[in-house]
């Protein structure tokens, strides 16, 4: 559907806006003055509307499918397929020197075997093969999501409980950022389920061949581990992913597992 703009719209209101009042003068006439100054009025407000950009869903797909593409092929000729490890950023208000200032940063460590996180000096050299294990670190793909739920809530999410972190993220997620239909969210000790309804990203989860959706999740999945990352301060993984369709709505159910190393 063609959406019309504002400014068209404000000139259809004015000239007859400014038609009216000429005709008022003339004719002396009290009503068409005010028909004429509502006219106008309007007009001039649909001036200062400025619209929202959209962007059709498939075309979100589109533009991911590269990403998820070049991991699968990275994960398979190193042979490190294995699990994608958000590790936590330090908190933006926490003071750092210059040179690791990096470690502000969300990454995600893929690695056949996980024995702690990366020497901080390696994350803050931005390194993208490691030397100190098998593995190699990467920009989560829900990296910009992450940061623009921040920008929506106001507050790093390192100062958001994990408790908290559930009803922030439905609100944002569902009614500002409108990624989703319905998301439901279950916090225990050391697991994360939550359970989404229709994400944007859902078309992804149809391809068989990229095996990186699974490993890191879709952006949306990768933008909500990062986020438990963040409010835990502990290192999450995306244990399990299963989808569904069930009354014509496309349902997406990940496990997140928080490690206590």
């Amino acid at each position: 559907m063609r959406v019309i703009p504002p400014g068209k719209i404000g000139i259809a209101f004015i000239i007859p806006g400014v038609l009216a009042l000429i005709f008022s003068i003339l004719n002396d006439s009290s009503i068409l003055a005010f028909i004429g100054l509502g006219l106008t009025f309007w007009g001039a407000l649909f001036f200062f509307i400025k619209p929202e950009r959209h962007v059709h869903e498939s075309l979100l797909d589109l533009t991911a499918i590269s990403i998820y593409t070049t991991v699968d092929r990275i994960i398979k000729d190193l042979k490190i397929e294995r699990n994608g490890y958000y590790i936590p950023p330090y908190p933006k208000d926490v003071y750092i020197p210059e040179h690791l200032k990096s470690l502000k940063e969300a990454i995600v460590l893929i690695s056949t075997d996980f024995e702690g996180t990366p020497p901080i000096e390696e994350i803050a050299q931005r390194r993208f093969l490691l030397e100190s294990l098998k593995g190699i670190c990467i920009s989560p793909p829900g990296l910009g999501i992450l940061d623009r739920i921040e920008k929506e809530i106001g507050k790093d999410l390192a100062s958001v409980k994990l408790s908290d972190l559930g009803e922030l993220l439905q609100h944002v997620i569902i009614e500002n950022l409108q990624l989703a239909k319905d998301i439901e969210i279950k916090a225990g000790k050391n697991q994360v389920y939550i359970s989404i309804a229709d994400p944007a990203y859902r078309s992804l989860y149809t391809l068989e061949d990229l095996k990186s959706v699974r490993l890191l999740g879709c952006p949306l999945a990768s933008a909500i581990a990062c986020a438990i990352a963040k409010s835990t301060g502990k290192t999450v993984t995306i244990e399990k992913v299963d989808t569904s369709l069930k009354n014509r709505t496309f349902i997406v159910k990940v496990l997140y597992y928080i490690r206590e190393v």
